[in-house]
């Protein structure tokens, strides 16, 4: 069994859009009970912490409902490398996919796959020198056909983000990989009415997949 990659004192930010902020606290979603939200990033933090207790670890939830990477650009400084983490989890993507699909006629709001891929690297770039490890998440839609028109978007911007990860280093969360294994046995809408917001269960496959991604260790004794 490999070492858990996150260590003493370690502070980990998880950032993102609606899927990361599920209602976190304001202005920083650090404390205890509700101030993470009620999604992945909680699920993630309570098996961390209760799992790994010695670590003292810090979770920080700067999730932001409907963010594009664009919108991550422009709070970097004062939610990212103002809070001086550790440990970075990125995942960004769904509403930039999104956008080109339930506002088709709002073209300043499209963000395309050039724009995507070089805005997200220079965050990485600019990141990199002050962190221990960096996590990238994929984006994901909840369908399980790859020919459906905003899957195979998705995908797309997915790709990205592995290339991204093999090129910096940065540990690979493949959430639609993830998802694709689940809808083999539960129809998409049981895990996100919109196959974009999950429930609970839709969030415990993220949060699994990011553990898993992190070597964290179901089987450890306290």
């Amino acid at each position: 069994m490999k070492k858990m990659k996150l260590g003493y004192n370690d502070k980990l930010v998880m950032i993102g859009d609606s899927i990361t902020d599920c209602g976190r606290a304001r202005p920083v979603g650090d404390g205890r009970f509700e101030t993470l939200g009620n999604g992945y990033v909680s699920v993630v933090a309570a098996l961390l912490q209760s799992t790994y207790p010695e670590l003292n670890l810090q979770i920080v939830n700067m999730g932001i409902s409907g963010d594009t990477v664009r919108d991550l650009k422009a709070r970097w400084e004062q939610d990212v490398l103002a809070l001086q983490p550790n440990w970075l989890s990125i995942m960004i993507g769904i509403n930039d996919v999104w956008r080109q699909f339930d506002q088709p006629h709002s073209i300043d709001v499209h963000i395309g796959l050039e724009e995507y891929e070089t805005e997200l690297e220079q965050l990485i770039v600019q990141t990199k020198p002050q962190l221990k490890g960096l996590i990238l998440m994929t984006p994901f839609y909840i369908e399980p056909q790859a020919d459906d028109r905003m899957r195979s978007k998705m995908d797309e911007y997915g790709a990205v983000v592995k290339k991204l990860a093999q090129k910096h280093g940065a540990a690979l969360v493949d959430t639609q990989q993830a998802f694709n294994k689940v809808t083999e046995y539960i129809y998409p809408a049981a895990l996100a009415w919109d196959r974009v917001h999950p429930g609970l269960n839709g969030h415990a496959v993220l949060a699994r997949a990011f553990l898993q991604s992190i070597d964290y260790d179901y089987n450890k004794n306290l």
